[in-house]
């Protein structure tokens, strides 16, 4: 077998298993983790990391699908007033209190923040599922952003969240688009998701669906390339069809 004969059969496994995972979701699996003593079955506790307007706005989708959210970031006051707003299934700690209450956490903040959160959270990170939305911006970020962008974020985030099931998601479609498009009628707005991990995938696909949209599954982590920061796909809202059509995927 020759090296394109082996990689088009490594994506069609990946491709297949992640299908397997989704079929799976849909019927309502999820083998990942327990709900939490009293809770609603089904429902988790998800730690955001970075209560910005990515972090705030997706954290906010979630709390009103029922799941248990802590917001945190640099700001404890910032986060104190949105868990208030949101109420009940809100609250609001230290980005270690929240990496140790999820079962699930989401990074939304500046890339840059990525290596000594990454240090700092080892211990809550350690064989979680962590939804990366964070963009290396070399404007913002600097000399590390560059490095990241040609290797693809999601090569280079693992790297920084040791221990961590990564999976790429909410990182191209801004929060004004999510705010105001989430649970819309008709075709729903489209989430790329990549992954190398597929019960990460099968957690993430559905947390999409949950936030009120349309996850679209790319790849491996390798694949995140196609829609960082950059790219013709990002920062331009799109079905999950138009998503598919741009990003080559078929139907």
């Amino acid at each position: 077998m020759n090296r394109n004969e082996a990689s088009k059969r490594s994506r069609r496994q990946f491709l297949q298993t992640a299908g397997a995972a989704a079929a799976s979701l849909a019927l309502g699996g999820l083998p990942f983790a327990a709900p939490a003593a009293g809770g609603t079955a089904g429902k988790m506790n998800i730690g955001v990391i970075g209560s910005g307007r990515v972090g705030g706005t997706v954290g906010e989708l979630w709390v009103q699908a029922g799941h248990s959210v802590m917001f945190s970031s640099l700001d404890l006051e910032h986060d104190k007033a949105l868990a208030a707003r949101l109420g009940a299934g809100a609250r609001a700690g230290t980005s270690k209190q929240a990496a140790d209450f999820g079962e699930v956490l989401f990074f939304a903040v500046p890339y840059a923040a990525l290596p000594q959160l990454g240090r700092d959270l080892a211990d809550g990170l350690k064989g979680k599922v962590v939804l990366d939305a964070c963009n290396p911006i070399p404007g913002r970020d600097g000399e590390m952003a560059i490095e990241a962008r040609a290797k693809g974020t999601g090569v280079a985030s693992p790297q920084f969240l040791p221990g961590a099931r990564l999976v790429r998601a909410f990182n191209c479609v801004g929060y004004m688009s999510m705010k105001s498009e989430a649970h819309r009628a008709g075709e729903k707005l489209g989430i790329p998701l990549a992954a190398d991990d597929p019960a990460a995938l099968q957690l993430a696909v559905r947390l999409v669906r949950d936030a009120g949209f349309e996850p679209v599954v790319v790849g491996g982590l390798a694949r995140a390339k196609d829609f960082d920061y950059g790219t013709p796909i990002f920062g331009r809202p799109m079905t999950a069809a138009e998503v598919r059509r741009t990003l080559g995927l078929g139907s």
